[in-house]
């Protein structure tokens, strides 16, 4: 590598030093200095976490986490249900399937060890070529290019690259790689994406005290901000649905666990129908005097935006349906339900 790139990197290694973020599952520079090694199940379980979600939102999951699971072992043994439950509210609910599944692969066919290369680690569930690089530099110091959307703004603005993502990815990753660092990988990854999200942020960034300010073609131009370029975003549609909130006289209320294919798959939720551009008419798991309720549930998806109607009834504690299960008071935890199933109970509960 030039001296040019060392020199670059070498900047980035000497801010990270003095502003490194702490992060629960992160080995700071002056442990990883000293001779400490990141937990590769840390590593891994915080990437899957943060995959599509942010720092402030995963950190008190992963702490839940790793003290109810703390090894790889711990949480291959744990219950489907359980690890749904604990996810809940954390979203992209296929990830904690795939986190469960790559456990189980690791602790059974790999004696508990998470491979240090790239490829090893794709052929694990859950594991794509962003999650990897990462785990091999965080975990293993491997050379790998961590390209996040923190990285790819920062290398954006500083090499003035105006094409639009995601066209541009791979030139993105291109130029990334090659100002990775001669040493202290995980460090120098860690130091672009805590640039990228304290620094060189969206909007407004705080380019007078950047360590690559000096360099950075975009800085020099005075439209850092404006970079990177994004294709406008196509408008999402709206789905419409129904739940049915039955509560027993004895406080128990009516569950179901929705298939495991499919959004929110295996997560726990109110009977309803399924969720259409259309506003269909939904059948109630059983006759009962059902009030609706003058309010609906919103919650925006990745690719849509949903409406739930809501129909809430109290029923009597023999009442016999065909679909899901009476959760008894003492069992029932709301916060085991995913957000939007949250939010439906809270509007539930608001009406007498």
């Amino acid at each position: 590598m030039c001296d040019e790139t060392v020199t670059e990197a070498s900047v980035l290694l000497d801010w990270y030093d003095r502003n490194a973020r702490t992060m629960p599952w992160r080995i700071g520079p002056e442990c990883h200095g000293s001779g400490i090694c990141p937990d590769p199940y840390h590593v891994w379980m915080s990437e899957i976490m943060l995959q599509q979600t942010t720092v402030a939102a995963v950190r008190d999951y992963f702490v839940k986490f790793i003290d109810r699971w703390p090894t790889v072992f711990d949480l291959a043994k744990a219950k489907d249900e359980d690890v749904m439950a604990a996810w809940a509210g954390l979203g992209y609910y296929a990830r904690a399937r795939n986190l469960l599944k790559c456990a189980r692969v690791v602790a059974t066919d790999l004696g508990g060890i998470f491979p240090s290369d790239e490829a090893s680690l794709q052929n694990l569930p859950g594991i794509g070529p962003y999650t990897s690089a990462a785990i091999a530099s965080i975990a293993f110091n491997q050379p790998a290019t961590v390209l996040d959307g923190n990285v790819e703004r920062v290398m954006a603005r500083y090499h003035l690259v105006k094409e639009s993502l995601p066209g541009s990815k791979e030139k993105l990753r291109q130029l990334a790689t090659t100002m990775l660092p001669a040493k202290r990988f995980g460090d120098y990854s860690q130091g672009i994406m805590d640039l990228g999200a304290t620094i060189c942020t969206p909007r407004s960034p705080s380019c007078g005290i950047c360590p690559w300010a000096e360099g950075c073609k975009a800085r020099d131009l005075g439209i850092a901000a404006d970079l990177p370029n994004k294709l406008k975003k196509v408008k999402i549609p709206t789905r419409y649905g129904t739940c049915f909130v039955a509560v027993r006289q004895d406080g128990a209320v009516l569950l179901e666990r929705r298939p495991d294919k499919g959004l929110l798959g295996g997560m726990l939720g109110w009977p309803g129908n399924d969720w259409s551009t259309d506003k269909q008419e939904a059948t109630p798991p059983f006759e009962a005097n059902w009030q609706v309720l003058p309010a609906e549930a919103r919650h925006t998806f990745t690719h849509f935006h949903l409406k739930l109607h809501i129909h809430k009834a109290i029923v009597v504690n023999d009442i016999t349906q065909d679909v899901g299960a009476f959760i008894d008071v003492e069992t029932f935890d709301v916060n085991d339900l995913p957000t939007i199933m949250r939010k439906v109970w809270k509007l539930a509960i608001s009406v007498a």
